[in-house]
């Protein structure tokens, strides 16, 4: 009996030897499998992290064409701002010319008009 009681123990030792190879290769299979799932999440991160940049990139750019059309309309208005200052600068001057000779030639009507009533 104790040799069957030892032929049955190490029948016992076998298959927990075996249950715990199972276990271990399951649990190695796990870990693989969580290692290639974070590697394949790292990877989408990191695209995910270039889509961003290559947005942010082309973002850039197209406000920096923006910036210099701007600038450059910023430039010709300007430019058009002080030819029209100088040219109201010379209307103000034409007119206060035209002004002064109105002012004269209603002196000279009024000195005309003042004579032919004294006479």
């Amino acid at each position: 009996m104790a040799s069957a009681h030892g032929s049955s123990s190490g029948s016992i030792l076998l298959q927990n030897s075996g249950s715990e190879e199972d276990l271990q290769a399951l649990i190695d299979q796990k870990k693989r499998k969580r290692k290639i799932s974070n590697r394949e999440s790292a990877k989408r991160s990191r695209m995910r992290k270039q889509k961003h940049l290559d947005d942010l990139t082309a973002q850039v750019n197209q406000l920096r064409k923006d910036n210099s059309q701007i600038s450059t309309y910023l430039s010709l208005t300007t430019q058009q701002y002080f030819a029209m200052e100088a040219e109201n600068s010379v209307l103000r001057t034409q007119m206060m010319e035209l002004n002064n000779r109105l002012q004269s030639l209603y002196e000279i009507l009024y000195c005309l008009n003042d004579t032919n009533t004294k006479q």
